[in-house]
């Protein structure tokens, strides 16, 4: 199965030992200061070229940079890796970096490099295509695609006739011996500071000190997923997706778990958010705003929706896939600013021992 999630290690890394690159990097030249794109629109730049760096799906992230430079004449260079690794290369490279895009799966990454002052503002009109608690307050950058954690249970088992209502429910010793988690993942980090937001730092503590206790610890979000299905574990948190990926892979006929969702507003429910932001130094402003604009256009968020990477598309009028359960049923929504740079989950993921 093509790897979908991120170590959060690298990630860690860069945000407690940030590089001294604040301020550095200028707007570039065909774009206006505000990030408003140059007359003419995508048709003028034809020709011209921008370099993405990705840390989201790699399959869908192709099809979306082909789908773009199909209707634009725009090209562009994408080099795809670990959101976190890219993002402490961005930090070294400061306003010599090749990169025009910044394409993340998770808000700490993004906000890492914003805190740094190395993006530029992202267009007014394409921050207003989607909910303003989707993107950056300060603008930086702009919410694309959106996920929410869950568990995912072996059939039959105690773990899937009676699922935890709440995240907070897997640290008490009736989970001993049946839960795995995936600390590592980044998609487990937000959870951690949401944890730190509700119950403080020390509630969040005990919370992970808790899972250490009863949980089998994977490498992946794609090894919890197999372990669930093959009843290593009765049961994980995951982001959905994994689940719908493991299926497609599995058929149904292998496919031997389900995924269960926590009450909505309990911390496990919590919508993550990919997003996209410009580099500073960028010298292809323009194309990059129509990179962006386009990201959160109409075609690109059908895209997103139809694509094997089972994330909800921000844009309002474009549904996700129909075997999605509807996201404002099951998710809290989470302004991206109370997740930070991720650095205090850090930190009590380091605390707990759960990463080195």
């Amino acid at each position: 199965m093509p790897r979908l999630g991120r170590p959060f290690l690298a990630l860690s890394t860069t945000a407690v030992s940030l590089l001294a690159l604040a301020g550095c990097g200028s707007s570039g030249g065909d774009a206006s200061a505000d990030g408003t794109p140059a007359a003419g629109g995508p048709a003028s730049l034809a020709g011209q070229s921008v370099t993405v760096y990705s840390g989201q799906h790699e399959q869908t992230v192709k099809a979306l940079t082909a789908d773009f430079e199909k209707r634009t004449g725009i090209s562009v260079k994408l080099r795809s890796g670990d959101e976190a690794e890219l993002a402490n290369q961005i930090l070294q490279e400061g306003p010599a970096s090749p990169a025009d895009v910044f394409y993340a799966e998770n808000p700490p990454a993004l906000t890492v490099v914003e805190e740094k002052n190395l993006l530029a503002p992202v267009a007014p009109g394409t921050l207003k295509s989607v909910p303003a608690a989707d993107s950056s307050p300060q603008g930086g950058w702009v919410g694309v695609s959106a996920r929410t954690a869950a568990f995912v249970t072996h059939l039959g088992t105690a773990a899937d006739s009676a699922p935890p209502a709440s995240v907070r429910d897997l640290a008490t010793p009736a989970w001993k011996g049946r839960l795995g988690i995936a600390p590592a993942e980044t998609d487990f980090a937000p959870i951690v500071t949401r944890m730190i937001k509700t119950d403080g730092t020390d509630g969040a503590k005990k919370w992970l000190q808790g899972l250490k206790a009863n949980a089998k610890v994977y490498n992946s979000n794609e090894d919890l997923s197999v372990a669930v299905n093959s009843g290593e574990v009765q049961g994980g948190v995951v982001d959905h997706y994994y689940w719908y990926r493991l299926r497609d892979e599995k058929t149904a006929a292998g496919t031997h778990s389900k995924l269960h969702y926590f009450t909505k507003g309990d911390p496990g429910a919590l919508v993550d958010i990919s997003g996209a932001g410009i580099l500073k130094s960028s010298k292809h402003q323009a194309a990059a705003q129509a990179f962006l604009a386009y990201l959160d256009g109409k075609d690109a968020q059908q895209l997103i929706a139809g694509s094997q990477s089972y994330e909800y598309p921000l844009l309002s009028g474009v549904p996700g896939k129909a075997e999605l359960t509807p996201l404002d049923t099951i998710g809290t929504v989470v302004p991206v600013a109370d997740l930070g740079d991720g650095k205090a989950a850090l930190q009590l993921l380091q605390d707990t021992g759960l990463l080195q």
